[in-house]
């Protein structure tokens, strides 16, 4: 199967020796180019705001502060209602208390390592009845919880604290070592020494976690570098939002902001000196923004060709309409089919979308009319992928419009970076068995929005030195 690199020339040092390399699947379209323009918005990237857990499992709770300690730290697993240190009953049926706060911690982290591995066997199901979702779910919430428990209230350019970046390796090493046991058996020739052949069966990672899950690993490596990389700054935060008198005058929020929205009032404000940052810090912005946008680039590469390869939930095709004009309307299908040179932006001007939410709802739309056609040119051929089917039935009706509705899928997306993960995408996230496939999208999801939101607090400095410099050459 064809495979293509997802990241190219990189000017970071560390990322020079990174090739990614994914299977190729749906990503025929027009070639990934950076999601952040002039109005990126920090820590408001919703397929991994890092103020959300996993839509399919409770919310923990983040107790972490700037001194947290083993002691107070969050299960990162899906929260069960009751806290770890509140009685339980015993096998025999009594109160047994939980003396947590008297173990060593080597003894801690055993009675955490117990408690995780019970949740995975049963499911995130307490009662025991076999009613819990499965694995690959369980584990898809424990890394999505344990990024919002890690990342959750980390808003600025700075290091993790100590104890929060050795928690993030220690349990993602854990998570991750799953991988280590998911195989696939190959029966290569082997020549015998008397010049016999025979095949003998080997087996070795699949191929998907083989390619993907050590490019995850880097991307990593490298996120947690960047953030390293800001301990001394000229640059600093406010946190109620008024700037002192070494900066600007007010509040920032009250200049206009290309890369901020109003309603982010929880984020801290940038501050920068009277004289703006030195071309030293500028440039060390600039590098570490490049970096951070090709590592995002690359994350979203690798989730999208996973969940292209998860299986479509029946419960997502029974609610489908029975035609793709019945799903996107009028409106643009009568585009898509009287138009001789479709142009997806123009599409997207027509239609005048005001919101995230509307645009949210169109890409619903879209998508499933997509899949409706699909499903209509491939009923000749229904074990045959689609890039096969499409370049056998080159010119039919249902392949030139399943294409042009995924060309215009990508375009909104390119156009809403922050738009949240459609229905297609939540529902096989939820329904899918395939624990390796779990972890590789839920790890890439997870990277993918703290390099965005990396990128957007660098455009958050960046744009209050370009303000402080205007303002004084005014």
């Amino acid at each position: 199967m064809e495979k293509f690199n997802v990241l190219e020339e990189i000017s970071d040092p560390g990322l020079e020796s990174l090739r990614i390399s994914s299977m190729d699947h749906d990503q025929s379209s027009p070639t990934l180019n950076s999601t952040h323009s002039g109005n990126s918005n920090s820590f408001a990237y919703c397929r991994t705001n890092s103020e959300t857990t996993s839509v399919f499992s409770e919310q923990l709770t983040d107790d972490f502060t700037s001194s947290s300690s083993d002691r107070n730290s969050p299960v990162c697993w899906p929260a069960t209602g009751r806290s770890p240190y509140q009685p339980t009953l015993s096998r025999f049926g009594g109160i047994r208390h939980n003396h947590r706060q008297d173990l060593k911690p080597a003894d801690f982290e055993l009675e955490m390592m117990k408690e995780r591995f019970s949740k995975l066997l049963l499911g995130e199901d307490m009662s025991g009845s076999g009613k819990g979702v499965s694995t690959a779910v369980t584990i898809s919430n424990a890394i999505t919880n344990l990024y919002v428990s890690m990342f959750g209230q980390h808003l600025r350019l700075e290091p993790l604290y100590m104890d929060k970046k050795m928690m993030w390796k220690r349990e993602m090493t854990c998570l991750l070592s799953v991988c280590d046991y998911i195989v696939e058996h190959i029966p290569p020739m082997q020549h015998l020494q008397n010049g016999a052949s025979m095949e003998m069966m080997f087996s070795r990672l699949r191929s998907d976690i083989d390619i993907n899950l050590p490019a995850l690993i880097k991307l990593d490596a490298l996120l947690i570098e960047i953030l390293e990389s800001f301990q001394e700054t000229e640059f600093w935060y406010d946190e109620q939002g008024s700037v002192s008198g070494k900066s600007l005058n007010g509040s920032f929020r009250k200049v206009p902001q290309p890369h901020r929205k109003e309603e982010k009032w929880w984020l801290p404000v940038p501050c920068v000196p009277s004289g703006g940052l030195s071309e030293v810090a500028k440039k060390h912005l600039r590098q570490k923004r490049d970096s951070a946008n090709q590592i995002h680039k690359a994350a979203m590469a690798i989730n999208s060709n996973i969940l292209s390869d998860m299986e479509i939930p029946r419960t997502y095709t029974a609610s489908l309409p029975k035609s793709g004009r019945a799903s996107v309307g009028d409106t643009i299908y009568r585009y898509m089919t009287s138009t001789t040179k479709f142009s997806p932006d123009y599409l997207l001007d027509l239609l005048n979308i005001t919101s995230e939410h509307e645009a949210l709802e169109i890409a619903d739309c879209v998508e499933a009319a997509m899949f409706i056609w699909r499903q209509k040119a491939s009923l000749n051929h229904p074990k045959t992928s689609w890039d096969v089917v499409k370049e056998h039935l080159e010119g039919d009706k249902n392949v030139v419009l399943a294409e042009k509705a995924h060309v215009l899928l990508f375009s909104l997306k390119q156009r809403f970076p922050e738009l949240a993960q459609t229905t297609l995408d939540t529902s096989k996230i939820q329904y899918n068995k395939d624990v390796g496939q779990a972890i590789l999208e839920s790890y890439s999801r997870v990277l993918e929005g703290l390099a965005f939101n990396i990128v957007g607090w660098i455009e958050d400095v960046l744009f209050v030195d370009k303000s402080m410099r205007n303002k004084e050459e005014c």
